[in-house]
């Protein structure tokens, strides 16, 4: 009986595997596993990170007042301030009156 090695049986068994592989894959194969696999991932991602970014903004980002001041989306109206506002008002109108009805 004749024993063969068994790193020659691995070593051909090996050779002949990687030859099929090289065989089998072609150039378009080989462009599409390094190139646009990677590059629709890249786009994969950064579309769902635009799509979040704009439901966020939609949804949310534009009913907080910080984010509507930084960018000018609410326009501030300015009231005139009333003229007996608070009690301190109410206070001197009061004294005033009476100042001027005991004259």
């Amino acid at each position: 009986t004749h024993i063969i090695p068994q790193n020659s049986i691995l070593s051909r068994i090996m050779e002949s595997s990687s030859y099929e592989l090289n065989a089998s894959v072609s150039s378009l194969e080989f462009l599409s596993l390094f190139l646009f696999r990677p590059l629709l991932a890249v786009v994969f991602v950064f579309s769902l990170l635009i799509l979040g970014w704009f439901l966020a903004w939609k949804l949310v980002l534009v009913h907080v007042p910080l984010v509507q001041e930084i960018f000018g989306l609410r326009k501030k109206t300015v009231k005139p301030k009333p003229e007996n506002r608070g009690r301190f008002t109410q206070i001197y109108n009061n004294m005033d009156s009476q100042s001027s009805a005991s004259q």
